[in-house]
């Protein structure tokens, strides 16, 4: 699907209460949504208790120098953690956009591999925060760390806020 300038994609339906995201349908759909997605090397993503771990190539990243570019990895840290709130929203059956509000990166290792990329709350009580602000304001905001490793090596760090915008009311 050719997406157009200032055309929303249409929503991906919720999954049934009580089961989660179809991770393979997710991804395909969110290609399909961010065009950029289907260029970033992304070769699948999974959960591991409340972490969202891609798995990426190198490949399509690569800088002028044969590791990493910079940009594409911040775009990717970026991306997982609006994923990691989009999804966590729709395991609570609701359908509001996120955006990011705040991010920064610490580079502190070339990447010179396939790598993984993994997202989680930066603190133990964030989603429980979260889902206190949507019950009483129906928005609120998250805090998650974004972390890449080739291998065991730590080669990126990144923290990100993302804001969960209120409900639009059905047209």
């Amino acid at each position: 699907m050719l997406r157009e300038v200032g055309i929303a994609h249409p929503r991906l339906a919720l999954p049934r209460a009580g089961q989660g995201d179809d991770l393979v349908a997710f991804q395909q759909w969110l290609c399909e949504a961010i065009p950029l997605v289907d260029h970033l090397g992304l070769s699948g993503m999974h959960w591991q208790g409340d972490t969202l771990i891609w798995d990426l190539r190198l490949s399509p990243n690569l800088n002028d120098k044969g590791t990493g570019f910079g940009g594409s990895l911040a775009a990717q840290t970026t991306l997982i953690g609006w994923c990691w709130a989009t999804l966590w929203l729709r395991t609570q059956g609701r359908l509001q956009d996120v955006v990011v509000a705040k991010a920064n990166q610490r580079f502190l290792a070339p990447v010179t591999g396939d790598y993984r990329l993994e997202c989680a709350p930066r603190d133990a009580g964030g989603t429980e925060r979260l889902h206190t602000r949507l019950q009483t304001h129906g928005k609120g905001r998250i805090a998650l760390i974004q972390r890449l490793y080739t291998g065991a090596t730590l080669c990126l760090e990144a923290e990100s806020d993302y804001a969960v915008l209120p409900a639009q009311a059905p047209p």
